[in-house]
């Protein structure tokens, strides 16, 4: 278990070096140019060259590529992500906390619908197969997984403020205004997890230990709660632990149908914008916890299966 441990951590190390590199080309080979951008947001009234180049000075974009790289991964270890383009007076830093705690809420609250939404579908689609309840689920799961987040979200709007009048459209206030959004960063959630659920309950039914347990003479809701339902679980963690970095990423589209004033939300902000220090910050934070949620998971899952120790030893 130790030497796994250490040898996924010393495997993860030039991978968020990699990922801090992609992200520092990526932003750097945007057309425009930083220094103007910057001015024309700090609304130069003339912009010369000179000032141009006085700004590409104040930013260090005068320094050499490879300079900047160094510099720019050294600040990000030590959690300085430098100064917003749109508002010199505020770090990207202090625009992540102050926006970050919204989406942690909205992203909070959607694991719960989907644990309360596909595990109990999920179980009754498998124990009754192909019945009526069965059908109606896999149409819905299929009609789900196609729609987009941002046309869910319109829907329900429409629907559930609008026609209905149950909950407010958007805006960040109380609990109702976290209703919708939540729900809908969980719905593509809850129609995978529907599936996976499913398919693993009915491949675990022909397993010899099913067969074994009937023959036992044990209740039928034993076998599927105890037995097929907690066997089918084990391959959902690592599905789970990749879901909840997926979920922060995923609300970037909700946050702005919704005005909901998260991490999402700012990005695209800075993306109009061209901020490129927030932009920096965001995508870097996104693929850091994508590969420490994986790891995690990854370690999770191999303590609590004893054949992939087998295996693996």
């Amino acid at each position: 278990m130790k030497h796994y441990v250490i040898k996924r951590l010393l495997a993860t190390l030039p991978l968020l070096l990699g990922i801090s590199f992609l992200c520092f080309v990526f932003i750097n080979l945007i057309p425009s140019d930083p220094a103007e951008v910057a001015l024309r947001v700090r609304q130069t009234p003339i912009i010369t060259e000179g000032a141009i180049a006085q700004m590409r000075q104040e930013l260090g974009l005068d320094q050499p590529f490879m300079v900047r790289y160094v510099r720019w991964l050294w600040d990000c270890l030590h959690f300085d992500f430098g100064i917003s383009y749109t508002n010199p007076t505020r770090t990207v830093l202090g625009e992540i906390a102050r926006c970050l705690p919204a989406t942690l809420k909205l992203a909070g609250l959607s694991p719960v619908f989907v644990i309360g939404l596909s595990l109990p579908i999920g179980f009754l689609s498998a124990v009754y197969q192909d019945s009526w309840f069965d059908r109606i689920m896999r149409g819905a799961v299929f009609a789900t997984t196609a729609m987009p987040a941002y046309w869910v979200g319109l829907l329900l709007i429409w629907l559930v403020s609008i026609k209905m009048d149950l909950l407010p459209t958007s805006g960040h206030g109380g609990f109702k205004h976290l209703i919708l959004p939540a729900f809908t960063v969980a719905l593509t959630y809850i129609s995978t997890y529907i599936r996976l659920i499913r398919n693993n309950m009915l491949e675990n039914m022909r397993e010899d230990y099913v067969l074994y347990a009937n023959a036992r003479g044990l209740k039928q809701r034993s076998i599927f709660v105890r037995h097929i339902l907690k066997n089918s679980l084990q391959s959902c963690i690592t599905a789970i632990g990749m879901s909840i970095p997926q979920l922060i990423a995923g609300t970037i589209v909700v946050e702005n149908v919704f005005a909901w004033p998260g991490i999402g939300k700012l990005c695209i902000t800075s993306i109009f914008n061209r901020d490129y220090p927030v932009i920096q910050a965001y995508v870097l934070m996104m693929g850091v916890l994508f590969v420490f949620f994986n790891l995690a998971f990854d370690i999770v899952q191999y303590a609590a299966d004893p054949r992939l120790r087998q295996e693996r030893d």
